[in-house]
């Protein structure tokens, strides 16, 4: 298993705490953007693109390369990895719960099943009462 510092982690969900910069990672899931590209469809200018791409390169999740005046941001899934380690233990810790918690119900749920249902029993009426 590969171990993030605590340091980059931080980072790390740092930068996947914005939809925005989440929403860039998906685009470059599919493949090489540029700048321009990736401030498109936030209707952001391309300052506001380049601060996000940086807290995004600060993360190790993207690698910008600059052809000429292009800069072209590239994923680099390492640290997703790493993040996703790092949530299993709890992911883990869900699980473990939930199958207790379904044992418990499937066992009240047998219980149940096991005790025969009696009808209701009707009260006595109340001394003096001729309904």
């Amino acid at each position: 298993m590969v171990e993030l510092q605590m340091p980059q982690l931080d980072t790390v969900f740092h930068a996947l705490g914005d939809a925005t910069r989440r929403q860039m990672l998906r685009e470059l899931a599919d493949g090489e953007r540029t700048v321009g590209q990736l401030a498109e469809p936030f209707a952001i200018s391309l300052a506001a693109a380049s601060k996000h791409i940086k807290a995004l390169e600060n993360a190790g999740l993207i690698r910008r390369e600059v052809r000429g005046r292009v800069h072209m941001c590239h994923l680099d899934p390492g640290p997703l990895a790493s993040a996703q380690s790092w949530l299993n233990y709890y992911e883990r810790f869900w699980t473990d719960r939930l199958d207790m918690l379904e044992r418990l119900l499937r066992e009240d749920d047998a219980r149940k099943a096991a005790t025969p249902t009696e009808p209701p029993k009707e009260l006595p009426k109340p001394k003096g009462d001729d309904r």
